[in-house]
Formats: C-alpha cells, structure tokens, sequence
C-alpha cells in the first residue's frame, strides 16, 4: 500500500556509532580503572571524555532520524487515509 521512505542514515553508520559509543565507554571506564593521576592520564582522561560527548552525540542523532523517518510514514499514511475518507460518497450512484 505505501512505499518505504528511504533512511537518511545507512545500518553500517548506526552500527558505527553504537559500537563507537560502547568502545568508547569501556575505554575511559579502563582508564578511570588505572588512575595513578600524572599528566598523561589527565590527557587520556580528557581526551576520553571529549570521545565519548562526541560519540554519544552521533548516536543521539542516528536514533532522532530513525524515529523522524518512522513518523513521516505514519503521517503520508495517515493523509492518504483522510483524503480517502473524505472523497468517499457512500450515495454516488
């Protein structure tokens, strides 16, 4: 009956951002885990965080086009149905 929007994103780049957003969680977790504090882990600690807000950012937007794409189906759908409805006559002969 309807045909399929096209997704703004791929499944390979959702894929990716999740398994970015993971691999970056488990990385700063390892490195908070070895926490003797001297510059360089300051450095790895700051660099971490900035991977994971970016990451978890990529990922917040994957998840809003997969839902914005999912309404604008439901919403074509529900507009061919009111159109339909609207242009029914159960008295034309």
């Amino acid at each position: 009956m309807t045909t399929p929007v096209p997704s703004k994103t791929t499944t390979a780049f959702f894929l990716q951002s999740a398994v970015s957003f993971g691999v970056s969680v488990i990385g700063l977790g390892v490195g908070i885990a070895y926490l003797p504090v001297n510059h360089w882990m300051r450095a790895f600690l700051a660099i971490g965080l900035l991977y994971t807000v970016t990451s978890a950012f990529t990922l917040a937007k994957c998840v809003r086009d997969h839902q914005e794409s999912t309404a604008v189906v439901s919403r074509v759908d529900q507009a061919r149905l009111d159109k339909l409805l609207t242009d029914h006559d159960p008295y034309r002969a």
